[in-house]
């Protein structure tokens, strides 16, 4: 019976990672669409995005409809275009944020709104934007980077993860495209086969931070042992542990 016990345990973990590779693979492929509407079929850029005006409109017709749905799992996304893209230090965010909960920064909103970089103090913070790591490693990798969980001080207050894929142009990246995912959002699409899983699991970064877990004395960012036991989530750099 023990034998069985383990069977059906080690069975229950395997299909919550697979849930989990799953919703990132989701994520990935509507990140590759925008990549494509960005640069168009040639890849050398479509008409529709040639001016940063213009840019601004297929961007957002891209993602608005996605965080206007009536449970988005997305806080926020867009593009944020390269200094190569603009021709100058000038940033260019197309990057719109969800219906937000009551927070410091923006308070509560109802609709998607375009994130205001002219009109925040810290806009500052992100004039060397392209050493945060949700832009660096696209950069240096060619490849789309999870970064999270942390506290994101600029939008949500609150625990997120970041996706990010680079944007190409004749072998220079011109910006990524990304999204921003709470924290807690996660847990509602990921918990339900965690806790099919059999046993306590904690889902962690590469890092070995806590994103999601069934273990209440395991909290959001605290790290964990991996251990020998740990089941790797295809696709991403997190594991169940």
């Amino acid at each position: 019976m023990a034998e069985i016990a383990g069977t059906q345990t080690d069975a229950g973990v395997a299909a919550a990672a697979e849930r989990v590779s799953a919703l990132f693979a989701r994520i990935q492929d509507s990140l590759g669409g925008w990549r494509h509407a960005i640069l168009g079929d040639d890849g050398a850029g479509s008409a529709s995005t040639t001016t940063p005006a213009a840019l601004d409109s297929t961007v957002g017709a891209l993602v608005i409809p996605l965080l206007r749905e009536d449970d988005p799992l997305l806080v926020g996304a867009g593009f944020i275009a390269a200094p190569e893209f603009t021709g100058g230090d000038d940033l260019h965010f197309s990057w719109w944020l969800g219906p937000l909960e009551e927070n410091p920064v923006f308070g509560s909103t109802s609709e998607p709104s375009r994130l205001d970089l002219a009109s925040r103090s810290y806009s500052d913070y992100l004039r060397d934007f392209r050493s945060l790591e949700w832009y660096s490693i696209p950069q240096s990798t060619h490849r789309t980077h999870i970064t999270g969980p942390y506290v994101d001080h600029l939008c949500a207050c609150d625990y997120i993860v970041t996706v990010t894929s680079p944007v190409e142009r004749g072998g220079r990246m011109i910006g990524v495209v990304g999204v921003d995912v709470y924290v807690k959002r996660l847990e509602r699409e990921l918990l339900p086969a965690m806790l099919a899983a059999g046993r306590p699991v904690v889902l962690v970064n590469d890092a070995g931070r806590a994103m999601v877990s069934t273990d209440p004395s395991v909290l959001v960012g605290a790290v964990v042992e991996a251990g020998d036991g740990a089941v790797r989530c295809a696709g991403t750099p997190f594991r169940l542990v």
